[in-house]
């Protein structure tokens, strides 16, 4: 992913102590739902949109902000995070739909893939290593670790009394981690300096309370533009050119532009969006390797849309009723999904090893 982006809550709360409301941010929304279309749309071979990888940038962001922001509120409203139930909630968001793709994915493996791709496959489960058809996991792997390691280092500096020097300690681990991306090119320092960009426009968001609507619509724009021009003349991005989508997205966050991606058709999108990004990657990739030629475009254009279809019925199916059943039904069920798929992964590593 991208956190896939990737992965990002849908209801996108700001910092109450900083005077903001706690509201919905269909902006939020909409800028997800156009970098996994980007995503998905460069990864389908589409002309034009060869930078459209972009978009796992533009989810790092999202994700450290949201992240970040949800720490806060509750922080503030309670007085303390109830740490076990929040990353239980982040594990029923993830774990179920991606324990689903795995699962599908190799048994398809094996299917097409032959017993070697399969066991590939299984193994990168297994966290031996990401094979292709799961490449696109490395991502979500990015933001399940800033989930779990964001809001413990957050807890402890808030903890010891060093709210005040959040955003100046922040600010100077995205500036380190930039250059050393810039410098060496790292991409676990590109993730970090990404997540970190988000976190500390959470850490500040209170300030952005006094940007005119004008002038916040105005940088909204601005900064969707860049991310759409980007996305059309970039083909390779140097470490540095980074900056662009990462401050495009900061502009977006900043401004609020709900006029721009509040349209029903990203709204509808955004809620499909994590099982799209999950589906699109793997449907591709097994789908070239059993035709064994390059896919024609009417082809791709096709499992695409199957892709999609699969992000519906993944999120009617199995999100959704996850997501409202009580807390421990809903963990339990979500433990289950995991349990099943180990198990299947390494039961093909065995079968296929001789």
């Amino acid at each position: 992913m991208t956190e896939t982006k990737s992965d990002i809550r849908p209801a996108a709360e700001t910092h109450p102590a900083a005077g903001q409301t706690t509201r919905f941010r269909p902006d939020i929304e909409g800028l997800r739902a156009i970098a996994v279309l980007l995503i998905v749309l460069a990864h389908a071979g589409v002309p034009g949109i060869a930078g459209g990888a972009l978009g796992v940038d533009v989810l790092f962001v999202l994700s450290g902000f949201l992240i970040t922001a949800s720490v806060l509120r509750e922080v503030d409203r309670t007085g303390r995070l109830a740490l076990p139930a929040f990353l239980g909630r982040r594990t029923r968001r993830i774990l179920p739909a991606a324990s689903l793709v795995v699962i599908v994915v190799v048994i398809a493996g094996y299917h097409w893939l032959g017993p070697q791709g399969g066991d590939e496959i299984a193994q990168a489960l297994l966290g031996l290593h990401f094979s292709a058809p799961l490449q696109h996991f490395a991502a979500l792997a990015v933001v399940v670790q800033f989930s779990l390691a964001g809001p413990v280092a957050l807890l402890v500096l808030i903890w010891l009394g060093f709210r005040w020097a959040l955003p100046y300690w922040v600010g100077a681990v995205v500036g380190g981690a930039f250059a050393y991306a810039v410098w060496q090119f790292s991409w676990s320092a590109t993730c970090v300096w990404e997540l970190g960009a988000g976190c500390l426009l959470a850490l500040v968001a209170g300030r952005l309370e006094r940007v005119p609507y004008r002038l916040g619509a105005v940088l909204s724009a601005v900064g969707l533009a860049l991310i759409v021009i980007a996305a059309l003349t970039f083909t390779i991005l140097p470490p540095y050119a980074t900056a662009l989508p990462v401050v495009a997205t900061m502009l977006v966050l900043a401004g609020r532009g709900d006029s721009l991606l509040g349209v029903r058709p990203l709204q509808w999108l955004s809620r499909l969006a994590y099982p799209f990004y999950l589906w699109h990657w793997p449907v591709l990739v097994i789908a070239a390797a059993a035709y064994g030629a390059p896919l024609p475009a009417l082809v791709r254009a096709l499992l695409v849309l199957g892709s999609l279809g699969l992000a519906a019925v993944t999120y009617v199916c199995v999100e959704n009723p996850i997501r409202r059943m009580s807390g421990p039904l809903s963990l339990t069920v979500t433990v289950a999904f995991v349990l099943v798929a180990a198990p299947v992964a390494v039961s093909l590593v065995r079968l296929s090893t001789p």
